[in-house]
């Protein structure tokens, strides 16, 4: 998991990616995400059904499945952070926020990976 600079207010997610300085963050490493990032490249979005009505092939299929399982992971890992005391009722300097979260989120990396 990894995490951009806090932004203000309510935010498309695409410019949220651009402007948080996350894309430059993770430069070079796959990025998984839903399809409202749709329009940036580097960015691995799942695939879309025809608009024929027709299914999936198998292959995207099975790419997507895996896709949605990774995705999962990174929702409950942000719902799980979201409960955190420290970070419900943050009472430190608002400029801290984002190295706090960042701390989390890393110690979190370490609990998942060793």
């Amino acid at each position: 998991m990894a995490l951009g600079d806090p932004q203000p207010g309510n935010r498309n997610d695409t410019i949220v990616y651009r402007t948080s300085g996350i894309d430059q963050k993770l430069a070079g490493r796959p990025v998984l995400a839903d399809g409202a990032y749709r329009g940036n490249p580097e960015v691995i979005i799942p695939y879309r059904k025809p608009t024929n009505g027709n299914e999936l092939p198998a292959c995207k299929a099975h790419l997507n499945k895996q896709h949605r399982r990774v995705r999962a992971q990174v929702e409950h890992a942000l719902a799980r952070m979201k409960t955190f005391k420290i970070l419900r009722d943050y009472r430190r300097a608002a400029h801290t926020l984002a190295d706090t979260t960042s701390g989390i989120a890393n110690l979190h990396n370490i609990i998942l990976h060793g």
